[in-house]
């Protein structure tokens, strides 16, 4: 059921309506109307509020028309712990469960996390979500899921490349996205796994980029091309994704330096095996590395994305 605040922003559009329209459709008064606006602001909506009346700000994604799966079943929120978590929850809900692509983006999270429980932050103007993808899933497959969704984040932005595991690298070498799986294993398969997606789009923390600086794009349309990337690379066959991957990486056949728990290989990353694991040349031979975080070494370049290497 929809809490009061939510009610309004239902009725929200671009363009600006009198409080004494939107009163009308909710059938409150005008005075209630100001103070939900106002409550949706302190959410994190992004609501603007002048002589003309109530409106969103231009591109938020607080509804989303999409062209397939992901994104049919859709929650926007100004403010979560992790829409992770607040995905798990939807996916659990013994009510009414997330179906396979339902996807939940927040504006705001106060519990924002990345790679290994690290805090993510992301600034207002980001596309920050999860998306569900029910199982079951052999554990064999779950590598792939965010070499996938890399390949389809790298396809929607159109610009930079992507370092191994689960970055988008914007042309100048800076952070534009991350990308985070969890996975609810049992056994020999995974029950749904969740991808997360943080997607600096207008602003960005210090230190990385954002989309903006390089293409003129809305939220709400960077949202829906991404969800439809999401339908095509999340399908496609682990072999077709390896490829696809490795036409936009920026980590292959460059120095790297990776941390891992067994501790620090230095070498050249020259490929992924079937598994997705990262192949690096090392002085005593080529290491297989499952799971680490990768440091690019020297000059950065950015690869030229290609419609479809496949």
């Amino acid at each position: 059921m929809l809490n009061v605040p939510d009610r309004l922003l239902k009725h929200l559009t671009e363009t600006p309506q009198s409080g004494q329209t939107l009163a009308a459709h909710l059938g409150m008064g005008r005075v209630n109307i100001h103070n939900l606006a106002h409550a949706l602001i302190e959410q994190g909506v992004p609501v603007q509020v002048t002589r003309r009346g109530y409106a969103l700000t231009p591109g938020t994604p607080a509804r989303v028309h999409a062209r397939g799966t992901f994104g049919r079943a859709y929650r926007y929120l100004g403010t979560t712990t992790s829409t992770q978590d607040a995905l798990r929850a939807w996916a659990d809900d013994p009510h009414d469960p997330a179906p396979h692509g339902a996807v939940i983006l927040a504006e705001r999270q106060t519990l924002g996390r990345g790679r290994r429980g690290r805090p993510w932050h992301a600034p207002g103007g980001a596309l920050t979500f999860s998306a569900l993808l029910r199982g079951p899933i052999p554990l064999r497959d779950l590598a792939h899921l965010p070499l996938a969704a890399g390949v389809a984040v790298a396809r929607a932005a159109g610009v930079g490349g992507l370092k191994w595991p689960n970055d988008l690298l914007a042309p100048d070498g800076r952070k534009l996205a991350g990308i985070l799986l969890e996975a609810d294993v049992r056994g020999e398969e995974a029950r749904h796994a969740v991808l997360g997606v943080g997607l600096n789009v207008h602003a960005a923390p210090d230190g990385a980029a954002h989309l903006s600086a390089w293409r003129d794009v809305t939220r709400s349309a960077l949202l829906r091309e991404l969800l439809a990337q999401f339908d095509e690379w999340l399908a496609r066959p682990p072999a077709e994704v390896l490829v696809a991957w490795r036409a936009a990486s920026v980590t292959l056949g460059r120095p790297v330096r990776v941390t891992t728990p067994a501790g620090i290989i230095e070498g050249v990353a020259e490929d992924l095996d079937a598994e997705g694991s990262l192949l690096v040349r090392a002085d005593h031979g080529v290491v297989r590395v499952g799971a680490g975080d990768v440091e690019l070494v020297g000059t950065f370049t950015s690869p030229t994305l290609q419609e479809d290497p496949s």
